[in-house]
């Protein structure tokens, strides 16, 4: 008996043994639950956990509120602000006293620009624990931005007290307090950054502001140089080191650093303002609103600290410099036309030369004083187009741009496509494409008319091969809404997310034959024609593409392609 127990006993620890190998290899709907509760586990790993919880709608309650907070996490680290406040604002819901979920909506809603919104969860996270040092510390960066710089630091001391290892505190505190001009202060506010983590970039980044702003330019540049000795390309370091020579005084060494930054990435901001800013006391005013138009336009509502600085100047600055309407405006209108067809790394497009050529002979057609008109430009000649025309605008007041060819929307921001782009990777996009920002600023020196024109919503051709990294989120198709300012028009071939059709047998884009034919039209205003444009297309392709406008051009004069009798 006791050698067939003993068998029976074998045997059923074999079967535990083959049951705990399956668990380890396959986790159970119970290992799903305790996994995607656990805030130590790996952040990759509790995500699928709690995904495969809420598809399969095995959850409710508090643990429900758990996997949606998680998922909007996952959706805030993407850049996917929308679908993050949403789905966040539902684990609310569940659990009013979730405190993460309620910074981590927080953090989405001032992502977007909504600061008050964001306030509101941050002060109603800390309301219910008012010892969560991370809120302090987020609700700092916003009282930061907006300039309140001794709230800022009443909050990032808070931060610090309730959360002696978080390392944002730190280096914040280290920030506004250099901006206080207390420079011991943040000295020793880096020293206990980096005892946390020693190799963090953010503390040598801006340690050299720091140095710099004492007149210790020896230590700045040690620090700044040490960053870009690492990484070559860090254009966050290039322009510290850039603003350093500033203060220095050094203003070649200082456009050498800017102009590398743009060269790296000519949709940079903070290089943009920076060289503006040069070029203004080396009295090239012309290039100096050049630089300042580039950096002052935005489509979103939010900016980082520094890119948020950098625009603010540049807006003030374009602002003084920007010559005033001459009497007797002649009505001057002038048009960028650009078709991009031949790609180099992607397939190719046969459409966009051709439509952009159509389009160019309408505008002219019109009376258009100039138009000039190109076709497949790499990306230094997709800029350098666009400054030249710049140029052209600052006469005008019309300037329109049409563009044809790849484009679509990463990390919330939308891009076209130059020919000769390579994106291994999503990041890659702010450095191989051109951003719509750069588009809008080609015609903000329009004295009304300011308009831009995207028959590019088509599918993103890098998707099937490009890395995707955490921290983006990536659209396959088409562009993002975006919000313009006053007097500006952006009118796409297709609804934000939808994409544009090149026509069938080699006939032209639906969209560009419907502008060319319908800007011909007499005494149409510029409104209502695009809302033809869109009906004309619906229509043509059977309801499966719809062009979408943003914006206006000022509203107290109509505007006309052909004015008539």
């Amino acid at each position: 008996m006791l050698r067939v127990a003993s068998l029976t006993l074998v045997v059923v620890l074999a079967i535990l043994a083959g049951w705990s190998s399956l668990a380890a290899a396959e986790p159970q709907p119970g290992d799903d639950l305790a996994i995607c509760r656990d805030r130590q586990a790996d952040a990759q790993a509790r995500a699928q956990a709690c995904d495969k919880l809420l598809n399969a709608d095995r959850l409710t309650g508090k643990d429900k509120a758990i996997a949606l907070s998680v998922r909007g996490n996952t959706l805030l680290n993407k850049r996917d602000y929308g679908h993050a406040i949403e789905t966040l604002s539902m684990a609310v819901d569940l659990d009013p006293d979730n405190v993460v979920t309620l910074n981590l909506r927080g953090l989405a809603y001032e992502r977007t620009g909504q600061d008050d919104h964001a306030m509101a969860d941050y002060d109603l996270a800390l309301q219910k624990r008012p010892t969560y040092g991370v809120p302090y510390n987020n609700r700092g960066v916003i009282q930061l931005r907006r300039g309140a710089l001794q709230s800022a630091l009443d909050d990032f001391n808070l931060s610090i007290k309730y959360a002696p290892r978080f390392l944002l505190g730190y280096t914040n505190r280290a920030r506004v307090r250099t901006l206080m001009q207390d420079f011991d202060g943040a000295i020793a506010d880096f020293a206990e950054a980096e005892k946390i983590e020693p190799a963090a970039q953010q503390i040598t980044g801006n340690r050299c502001i720091t140095y710099g702003m004492m007149g210790k330019f020896d230590q700045a540049f040690a620090d700044c140089n040490g960053l870009i000795e690492k990484q070559p390309k860090n254009t966050y370091a290039i322009n510290n080191r850039a603003d350093v020579n500033m203060l220095k005084g050094d203003f070649d060494a200082a456009l050498k650093d800017y102009n590398t930054a743009i060269q790296i990435n000519p949709n940079n901001v903070r290089a943009h303002s920076g060289r503006g800013q040069i070029y203004e006391r080396k009295k090239d005013l012309a290039q100096a609103r050049a630089d300042y138009r580039a950096a002052a336009y935005s489509l979103t509502k939010f900016d980082e600290l520094d890119v948020a600085r950098a625009r603010a100047i540049a807006q003030e600055r374009l602002a003084a410099l920007t010559p005033q309407a001459p009497a007797g405006s002649t009505g001057r209108r002038v048009a960028l036309v650009i078709g991009n067809g031949a790609y180099k790394n992607v397939h190719a497009l046969p459409n966009p030369p051709r439509d952009s050529k159509m389009i160019a002979a309408a505008l002219r057609d019109v009376g258009f004083q100039t138009v000039i008109s190109v076709s497949d430009l790499t990306r230094d000649k997709f800029f350098e187009a666009l400054q030249t025309f710049a140029a052209e605008a600052e006469k005008a007041d019309w300037a329109v741009v049409y563009y044809a060819g790849h484009g679509f929307e990463i990390g919330g921001v939308n891009y076209l496509v130059p020919v000769d782009a390579k994106l291994a990777a999503d990041r890659d996009a702010e450095t191989q494409a051109v951003a719509l920002e750069q588009v809008i600023a080609a015609v903000g020196a329009a004295r009304k008319v300011r308009l831009v024109m995207l028959d590019a919503c088509r599918d993103n051709p890098f998707a099937p091969t490009m890395q995707r990294t955490l921290s983006l989120k990536l659209v396959d198709k088409g562009f993002s809404n975006i919000e313009p300012g006053a007097g500006f028009m952006v009118v796409y071939a297709a609804k934000h997310g939808e994409t544009a059709m090149d026509g069938d047998g080699g006939a032209d884009s639906p969209f560009a034959t419907a502008l060319a034919r319908e800007i011909k039209m007499p005494r149409v205003e510029i409104r209502k024609l695009f809302d033809i444009v869109r009906d004309d297309v619906w229509l043509v392709t059977k309801h499966e593409q719809q062009p979408f406008s943003y914006g206006s051009p000022p509203g107290r004069e109509d505007f006309y392609f052909v004015a008539g009798k």
